[in-house]
C-alpha cells in the first residue's frame, strides 16, 4: 500500500474554489495534520484528495479514457459553457436571467 507523504512547509500553489461539508472529526484531524506538517489546511486537503484519487484504480482508468473525449469537446465552440462569475461579480452585477425570471413571476 502506498503512503501519503507531506512535505513540510510547501503549500503555495494555484487553487480553484471547491466548497464541501465534511465531518467535524475529519476537519479536526486535517487541521492537526496541517499544524504538524507546517502547511496550510488547503494544501493538506489537496494532498489528501490527490493521494485518494491516485489510489482509486478504476477512476484512473476512467480518467485515461475520458481525457481525450474532454479535449475534443473543448475544441467544439458550441460545447463551451458560459463563464463562471466570481462572488464579487455576482454581488455587484445582477444576473440578467434571474432579473427576467423575476419580472415574469
Amino acid at each position: 500500500m502506498s503512503r501519503l507523504k507531506l512535505m513540510h512547509g510547501v503549500s503555495r500553489i494555484r487553487r480553484a474554489k471547491l466548497q464541501s461539508s465534511i465531518d467535524q472529526t475529519v476537519a479536526d484531524d486535517i487541521e492537526l495534520l496541517a499544524q504538524w506538517s507546517n502547511n496550510e489546511t488547503n494544501y493538506v486537503i489537496n494532498e489528501l484528495l490527490r493521494f485518494a484519487l491516485i489510489q482509486e484504480e478504476d477512476f484512473q482508468k476512467y480518467k485515461a479514457t475520458a481525457t481525450p473525449n474532454s479535449a475534443q469537446s473543448a475544441s467544439n465552440p458550441k460545447a463551451t459553457a458560459a463563464p463562471i462569475r466570481t462572488v464579487a461579480e455576482a454581488a455587484t452585477k445582477p444576473d440578467p436571467l434571474m432579473t427576467t425570471a423575476a419580472v415574469r413571476a
